[in-house]
């Protein structure tokens, strides 16, 4: 079927599907108020542990915090680009610490020079995501929740193989001191490469043509393929993206300690999944920017850096956060679908009884 079979009202807009141009500049604008909201929230945090912190507010700090959430900073862009696809990944954290093994392997095993195994461990995870998620889900189809958590259990099991439970030391002088403690003009090189990872992802996504078919695929899939655009190839790209994001992240988390451990991405596919939410990036796709990610994350970081240093434990954080998240997931409903679908109709309920 050509294009000019095509009926008029399913190839206006692969983003619309009703072809009702308000709707797409409506999303924007809400876009833009959760972003500009969750900046403003991050201001005031800031000047509120700038005012009780007094070394809140100090270079060494600040370094430390952009440094402390460089891992999760490049593991969220990976997130947000599924996200827009209307996806989700299970698997990130898992994936996050094969890689670290993986880096491991290639340095300890194969000898090989650390800024090849560097690369090669980033191209691993690229193809792991891309040929398993990614074909599963963009190709055949299959629910992105049980391909997710099928390849996180897979992946939690190569790390138990491979590491018998132990953290595995990188004895790279380059990979601790020039690459995790190392500085460029006074920033250190985690998070230059998080800033890289940032810029290339906003470039691609605003830029490119594949930016545009990750949003027209997250709109509308089916629109999106009647107007030419290789659904499937956008989806395994994105889930390729994001499995070379996890294993940066790994390379990070490695540099950090000089090791690679079982336990290091546990945590972190909950804490990416929150800052893309939190930064406007809608659940049903279409919709966000590395931007609001980019917010979110810096939120994340500081909210975690100013309660550890005013002594508050970590479970006050993971209570805020909730609550963070929880309100993220209901700022997408009323995006979506306005204040009126949080209405509870119990007597058309009754009826259907």
């Amino acid at each position: 079927m050509s294009l000019k079979d095509v009926p008029v009202t399913a190839a206006v807009d692969p983003i619309d599907a009703a072809g009702d141009e308000s709707r797409p500049r409506l999303a924007r604008r809400l876009l833009r108020s959760r972003v500009a909201s969750i900046s403003a929230l991050l201001v005031i945090l800031f000047a509120v542990f700038s005012i009780t912190q007094d070394n809140f507010l100090t270079y060494n700090n600040l370094m430390l915090l952009l440094l402390n959430v460089a891992m999760l900073f490049v593991v969220s862009i990976g997130l947000t680009f599924v996200l827009l696809v209307g996806g989700f990944d299970l698997s990130i954290g898992a994936l996050l610490g094969l890689s670290g093994f993986v880096l491991a392997f290639l340095y300890n095993s194969l000898q090989l020079n650390i800024l090849l195994a560097i690369g090669l461990t980033v191209v691993f995870g690229a193809v792991v995501g891309g040929m398993t998620n990614g074909f599963l889900i963009g190709r055949l189809k299959l629910s992105f929740m049980i391909v997710t958590l099928g390849t996180m259990t897979l992946f939690m099991g190569l790390i138990k193989l491979v590491s018998g439970g132990q953290t595995v030391t990188i004895p790279s002088t380059f990979l601790v001191d020039e690459f995790s403690f190392g500085k460029i003009l006074g920033i250190p090189i985690p998070v230059l490469g998080s800033i890289a990872v940032f810029a290339l992802a906003a470039y691609v996504l605003k830029y490119t043509l594949f930016g545009r078919d990750v949003y027209a695929v997250g709109g509308n899939p089916k629109a999106a393929g009647l107007s030419g655009i290789n659904v499937a190839w956008t989806v395994v790209a994105v889930y390729a993206i994001a499995g070379a994001a996890a294993a940066f992240g790994g390379v990070i988390a490695a540099s950090r300690t000089g090791s690679a451990g079982p336990t290091v991405g546990d945590a972190i596919m909950l804490q990416a999944a929150a800052a893309v939410l939190i930064g406007g990036t809608s659940l049903r796709g279409g919709s966000g920017t590395v931007l609001g990610t980019a917010i979110g994350v810096l939120f994340f970081g500081v909210l975690s850096n100013g309660l550890q240093m005013a002594g508050f434990g970590t479970e006050w954080q993971q209570i805020i956060g909730g609550i963070i998240i929880a309100g993220a997931a209901l700022a997408d409903k009323v995006q979506r679908d306005g204040w009126a679908s949080l209405a509870l109709h119990w007597p058309s309920l009754r009826s259907q009884k």
